[in-house]
This record gives structure tokens, C-alpha cells and sequence, in this order.
């Protein structure tokens, strides 16, 4: 079984890695569709690629000889081989790939621009330029693999939901905190209700908080009193509440989800899961898959 891999941070293959080589000279050759390739490295007797893998690797892609993008992290996982889309596109050349093999692919950009892929101002239509992808594959995830790992995910996650859940109820009794979850397990608990205008899309607001693990660790507030008195004030940044237009900032789902409608004046706690937080990602101090817990005060809605 290979390793996991966290395939819902997959990348287009388009924007990828490697190292920089001229693709000109008499060395590269062209099919009958019209792709032009070279192999730096061939290995016929490993691994072929396969409509529906998933590969790793590195590559990386050059309009002529000028690189367009490059990302430094090989263990990159890009959406799987399809089926052709056009004679002489990319899955045609990945498909003539071994494990181990590194390969340059040259693909006119007419062919792409016409279906939406966005080049430089220094792209001639017309003119014949090539966009190049010079690739290694260093791992193949076959389609039954790439399935069993999305299955696992799935499985993975319902369980860490199910803990969760009974984290956050143990939190709740605990604390002895009066109320009931949303449908996504949001708790909203207004401490004080405020009188004034409604947070609502479009307005501009004022909002002081603190956020806080359930074992109450602080990562982060902006009260310069609560930093202090939790080790966690950074004498580069200025506190004092964060103010954004409501619909323009984008939030966690649960923050969004508690302030909406309430009134200016209010303070609210906000118990969240992870999925309406930071889900699977580590964030800075916060752990992946961290339920969250929020004290918010309103202090202007405009």
C-alpha cells in the first residue's frame, strides 16, 4: 500500500516544479498529432502510466523559454490521466510515461489558449510558440489506489467528526453551558445581547475577539491585555478590534455563521468543529482537525 496522500490539496498540473532546460535543437521529436517530446530518462520496464493514475512528481512549464510557474514540493498530487481532450495534448504525452521516467512535452499554446488557459502579455497567437512541460514522475497512485485513499479520507473523517462531537459535548458540560448546536454543530451562545444595527452583508463592523483550543490555550486575540496575559503579544501588530465590510473578508464558516444578524453591543461565544474552522489544515498554533472556540464582542455595525 503506498502512502497517504491528502488528495483534496491537489494542484493543477499546470502549475508545477523542476528544473529549467532548453527544449530547442534537433533532439526533440514530434508524433503523429503533432506533440513534440524528448525523454531524458526511460525506464520500458517499470510502471506505465494508466488512464486514471495519479501522478507524483516534479515539472515544470515554460511558455518557449521563459518558466511560468515553479513550486519547490515534490510530492505534489495532480488530478489523474485522463482520455485525451485534443491530438497532441498533455495526457497524450503522459500516457507514453514510466515510473521513473523524466520527459520533456512541447504542446502549441494556440491548442491551449483556445480552451482558457491564461499566458503573458509576450504570447504571439498565431506564431507557433510552444508551451513546454518538462516532468519526472517519481510515483504513480493507480485508480484503484487513488479510490481506496478517498475512501479512507471519507472513513477518516466521519470518525474524527464522531470524536469531535463528543469533545465538544464533553466541553459543553464541562463548562456548564446552556444551549443546543445548529445543524452543523455551531454553538452560538449570547452572553449579552447589544442594541444596535444588525451585522449584515454589506456593512461595516467591529469585532473584538479571542480564540481558543477547548483546552483554553489562547491562538490568538485581538485584545492587547488578553495576549499579554496569555504569552502570546506580538509588539509588531496593532490590536484593537478587527474591522472588515461583512460579505468582502473571507472568514471561517463558523465566525460568519455567529455574527450574522446580531446586533451591535453583543458578546457572543462561538464552539465550533473543525469544519467550520481551519478542517484538516495545522494553521499556525492550531492543530488540524480543531474544534474552536470564539469570544466575540460586536462593537460597531455601520
Amino acid at each position: 500500500m503506498k502512502k497517504v496522500f491528502k488528495f483534496f490539496a491537489a494542484a493543477l498540473l499546470i502549475v508545477s516544479v523542476g528544473v529549467v532546460c532548453s527544449c530547442s535543437g534537433d533532439k526533440m521529436k514530434t508524433n503523429e498529432n503533432g506533440l513534440t517530446y524528448r525523454f531524458i530518462e526511460k525506464h520500458d520496464d517499470a510502471q506505465q502510466v494508466k488512464i486514471g493514475d495519479v501522478l507524483v512528481g516534479v515539472c515544470t512549464i515554460r511558455l518557449e523559454d521563459s518558466v511560468l510557474n515553479m513550486v519547490t514540493t515534490p510530492d505534489r498530487l495532480y488530478p489523474p490521466v485522463g482520455e485525451s481532450m485534443f491530438p497532441g495534448d498533455l495526457n497524450e504525452g503522459l500516457l507514453m510515461m514510466h515510473l521513473g521516467d523524466k520527459a520533456i512535452f512541447g504542446i502549441e499554446a494556440d491548442s491551449l489558449a483556445c480552451r482558457g488557459m491564461m499566458f503573458p502579455n509576450y504570447y504571439k497567437p498565431g506564431t507557433g510558440m510552444k508551451i513546454y512541460y518538462e516532468i519526472a514522475v517519481t510515483d504513480i497512485i493507480t485508480k484503484d489506489e487513488f479510490a481506496e485513499e478517498q475512501s479512507n479520507y471519507v472513513e477518516n473523517m466521519k470518525q474524527l467528526q464522531a470524536e469531535e462531537k463528543a469533545l465538544i459535548e464533553q466541553y459543553v458540560k464541562e463548562k456548564k453551558i446552556k444551549g443546543t448546536p445548529d445543524d452543523d454543530g455551531l454553538y452560538i451562545i449570547v452572553n449579552k445581547k447589544g442594541k444596535g444595527d444588525k451585522v449584515e452583508i454589506g456593512r461595516n463592523v467591529a469585532i473584538n475577539y479571542t480564540g481558543r483550543l477547548l483546552d483554553g490555550k489562547v491562538f490568538d486575540t485581538s485584545v492587547e491585555t488578553v495576549a499579554k496575559e496569555n504569552n502570546v503579544f506580538d509588539a509588531r501588530r496593532n490590536y484593537g478590534p478587527l474591522e472588515y465590510k461583512v460579505g468582502e473578508l473571507s472568514l471561517i464558516r463558523g465566525w460568519e455563521a455567529g455574527v450574522i444578524n446580531q446586533p451591535a453591543g453583543t458578546k457572543l461565544t462561538l464552539i465550533m468543529p473543525s469544519a467550520l474552522g481551519y478542517g484538516p489544515r495545522e494553521v499556525g498554533s492550531i492543530p488540524a482537525n480543531s474544534p474552536l472556540v470564539f469570544d466575540i464582542e460586536i462593537v460597531s455595525v455601520k
